[in-house]
């Protein structure tokens, strides 16, 4: 099943993503939000709507979160392409909410405080049920409402300069999500992610590649916070990362779930 957010009559709503004709079309409006339902996504109670292609919906982040925790350096050669070193455990830290964009917003690059600020395309993981304090044994599955596509801009030398990533990573708009959340994906079996600007390719990675896999992401993170519904992980970057400047379009393909594409612009 794949879901999105989107304006419906003046409202954010919730709608069943579908194929219609060979083209995804929002065709059921959804009763409540996903998060927040009981039980599995293909049995959240719904109403039928007139079709629209998802490609000419006004989409809005596909989640609600109450906190967006991020993986630092889960990729080897992200790591070395950067000077670091191979982490040893899940190295995490946090975007505020603040920092939520909607596929096809505008990414804002602070031009008078940052030199440099680099796309970063990633598997987003949104957590279905409350959990904490999982354990070695616990299976993280059930946790896991669906998978997004997730871009964590970053103002590289501000981290650089910081050394610590809050300002670097927590600009408004440096975190485009979606378009859609997915739950027929398998990262443990691989999910390929691409990051593209202005149409050449400049990650490729897949979820097979990641150091800490996602039993290891959600039982750590859950360790050191409770995981709430709606909750967004980005699960890290592959190798590639680069500049944007004003007039990129930076598009993030998560196999599955489709592009997120966002523009660049100066602020």
């Amino acid at each position: 099943m794949k879901y999105c957010r989107f304006t419906h009559e003046g409202q954010f709503r919730y709608g069943l993503v579908e194929p219609v004709a060979g083209e995804e079309h929002i065709t059921r409006l959804l009763l409540t939000a996903p998060h927040l339902g009981e039980g599995e996504l293909d049995e959240l109670p719904s109403r039928r709507m007139q079709q629209v292609p998802l490609d000419d919906a006004v989409l809005a982040p596909p989640v609600e979160p109450t906190k967006i925790v991020c993986i630092g350096r889960n990729y080897r050669e992200h790591a070395k392409e950067l000077g670091h070193p191979i982490p040893t455990e899940p190295l995490i830290f946090l975007k505020p909410n603040s920092s939520l964009l909607r596929p096809g917003g505008e990414v804002r690059r602070p031009a008078a405080l940052s030199e440099r600020v680099d796309h970063e395309g990633e598997l987003g993981v949104i957590i279905g049920r409350r959990c904490r304090r999982l354990s070695d044994s616990d299976d993280v599955r059930p946790f896991i409402l669906g998978y997004t596509s997730v871009n964590d801009v970053t103002a590289r030398d501000l981290q650089n300069k910081d050394g610590q990533w809050t300002r670097a990573k927590g600009f408004d708009t440096f975190c485009p999500v979606g378009p859609v959340v997915s739950n027929e994906l398998d990262p443990w079996a691989g999910v390929n992610v691409e990051t593209r600007v202005n149409g050449e390719v400049r990650q490729q990675g897949t979820t097979r590649d990641f150091i800490f896999s996602l039993d290891v992401i959600i039982r750590f993170i859950s360790q050191v916070m409770t995981l709430l519904p709606g909750d967004l992980i980005a699960t890290g970057t592959p190798p590639g990362v680069g500049p944007v400047q004003a007039g990129d379009v930076v598009e993030v393909s998560v196999e599955g779930v489709g592009t997120l594409r966002n523009p660049v612009v100066n602020e």
